[in-house]
C-alpha cells in the first residue's frame, strides 16, 4: 500500500488519491511523470503509418462485406516493418507482382530428317510441347534399315517353306504347287553354300564327316546288315572319333565279309588274328563283332530280323527331339540305357549306354539334329513315314 506522503521512485512521484466504494474511503496511488535526468530527453515521435497499397484497396472494395456471425477468412502473409528504433510499426500485406512475361518452354533438338518429313512447320507451343510423333515411313521404308532387310528374310523362309511342304507332299491340296514362288538359282546357290548344320559341324570339319552328317546321320535305318555295320561303328568310334572310323569304314567291310552276320559268326580264332594284324583292328574288338553276330542270329530267331528288334524299343517311332543347341544334346538317356541293359542280358559286348545312344543317333531311333540344321525337318518327315508302312507290312 502507498503511504500518505508522496515518494519519488526512478522519476516517478506517487501521490495516493482518495476513492470511496460504499461510502468508505479507499486510497488509490496515481503516477505523473515528472521529468528527470534519465528522461530529460524526449523520446523521438513514432512515424506515421504507411497508406496501404493500392492493389490492397481494390481487394477491399471489390470484396462483399462480411456478416458479424460469419468466420472471418483466413489472413495473408504479414511483414513487419521496422523503424530506426527497432520498434514494431503498423503491419502491413505482402503482395508478390505477377509478371505477364512467361517462362520459354525447354524445346527438344529435332533431327533434319524430322524438320523435313513435318514440313517446316512452325515452333511448338512455347508452356506445353506436344510428344514427338515420327513417320512410320522413316523406319520401315527407309532404305538399308533392319526392318527392310528382315522382310526380304522373312519372304525367302516363306518361298522355301512353302516349296519344301510341295516337295514333301505335307498336304494334297494343288494350291502349293500353283502357288510357288519362284525363287532365283542365285539366290538357291547362296543358300546351299549357307546352309545351317549342327553345331559340332565347322568349317574346319572333313568333308566325309560333313557327307555322313548330311546323309545318314540321323536317317532311319530298317536293314539289318547296315544295322550291324553301324552297332560295330558306333562301337569303335567310343575311344577315337567319327572322322578316323569312317576314313576306315571300307576296311570294316572287308574285314567282316560286308557284315552278314551269318558269314562273321563262322569266323575262326585264327582268321581273328590274320584281320587284326591286316586291317589294323584290335583283336578284342574283332572277338566282339564275331560274338555280337553269334547273338543277332539268336535275335532273328526270336524276332524274325534285328530291325524289328531295334524298333521295338521305341514302338517303331522315331523319338524326334528339338535342341536348340548343342551342348543340350546327352550323351546317353534313360531309353539307351535301357536297351543298353537288354542287350548286356543276351549276351552282347561293348554295348553300354553311351555307346547305344551314339548308336541311336546312326540309326535314326532318336533324331539329334538341332532344330536350326536342315537335315532336322527331313529326318522328322522321314520318320513319320515308317509307322504307316510298318502297319501296312504287318
Amino acid at each position: 500500500m502507498c503511504s500518505s506522503n508522496a515518494k519519488v521512485t526512478m522519476g516517478v512521484e506517487i501521490t495516493p488519491a482518495v476513492a470511496r466504494i460504499n461510502g468508505r474511503p479507499v486510497l488509490q496511488p496515481t503516477c505523473n511523470r515528472v521529468p528527470t535526468k534519465a528522461a530529460s530527453k524526449p523520446l523521438p515521435p513514432p512515424p506515421p503509418p504507411l497508406p496501404p497499397p493500392a492493389s490492397a484497396n481494390k481487394t477491399n472494395k471489390a470484396s462483399p462485406p462480411l456478416s458479424p456471425k460469419s468466420k472471418s477468412p483466413r489472413l495473408s502473409a504479414i511483414k513487419r516493418g521496422s523503424d530506426a528504433n527497432s520498434l514494431n510499426s503498423s503491419s502491413e500485406k505482402v503482395v508478390i507482382p505477377r509478371s505477364n512475361t512467361k517462362t520459354p518452354a525447354l524445346e527438344r533438338k529435332k533431327s533434319k530428317s524430322f524438320k523435313e518429313s513435318s514440313g517446316g512447320s512452325g515452333a511448338l507451343s512455347s508452356s506445353v510441347e506436344a510428344p514427338l510423333s515420327y513417320s512410320s515411313s522413316l523406319i520401315v521404308e527407309a532404305p538399308g534399315s533392319f526392318a527392310a532387310v528382315r522382310r526380304e528374310q522373312m519372304a525367302l523362309q516363306h518361298a522355301q517353306r512353302k516349296m519344301r511342304i510341295a516337295h514333301y507332299g505335307r498336304s494334297k491340296s494343288a494350291r502349293f504347287e500353283s502357288k510357288v514362288v519362284p525363287v532365283d538359282s542365285s539366290i538357291t546357290a547362296k543358300t546351299d553354300e549357307e546352309e545351317k548344320r549342327c553345331s559340332f559341324i565347322t568349317a574346319n570339319s572333313d568333308p566325309i564327316y560333313v557327307a555322313y552328317h548330311d546323309e545318314e546321320w540321323g536317317v532311319p535305318v530298317h536293314d539289318d546288315k547296315m544295322l550291324f555295320e553301324l552297332l560295330v561303328l558306333s562301337g569303335a568310334q567310343v575311344g577315337s572319333d567319327w572322322t578316323s572310323i569312317l576314313k576306315k569304314r571300307q576296311d570294316f567291310r572287308d574285314a567282316f565279309a560286308g557284315f552278314d552276320a551269318e558269314i562273321v559268326a563262322n569266323i575262326t580264332e585264327k582268321q581273328m588274328l590274320s584281320i587284326s594284324a591286316e586291317y589294323g583292328i584290335e583283336i578284342s574288338r574283332v572277338r566282339g563283332v564275331v560274338d555280337n553276330s553269334k547273338r543277332i542270329l539268336e535275335i532273328k530267331e526270336e524276332f524274325g530280323s534285328l530291325d524289328r528288334y531295334i524298333w521295338t524299343f521305341v514302338n517303331n517311332k522315331p523319338i524326334s527331339n528339338g535342341y536348340k543347341f548343342g551342348h543340350k544334346i546327352p550323351v546317353k538317356t534313360s531309353k539307351s540305357e535301357t536297351i543298353s541293359k537288354d542287350m548286356v542280358r543276351r549276351g552282347f559286348r561293348l554295348v553300354g549306354p553311351t555307346m547305344v545312344h551314339s548308336f541311336m543317333q546312326a540309326v535314326g531311333l532318336a533324331n539329334d539334329h538341332l532344330i536350326t540344321c536342315h537335315r532336322h525337318l527331313p529326318c522328322t518327315l522321314m520318320a513319320a513315314r515308317r509307322p504307316a508302312e510298318a502297319r501296312a507290312d504287318q
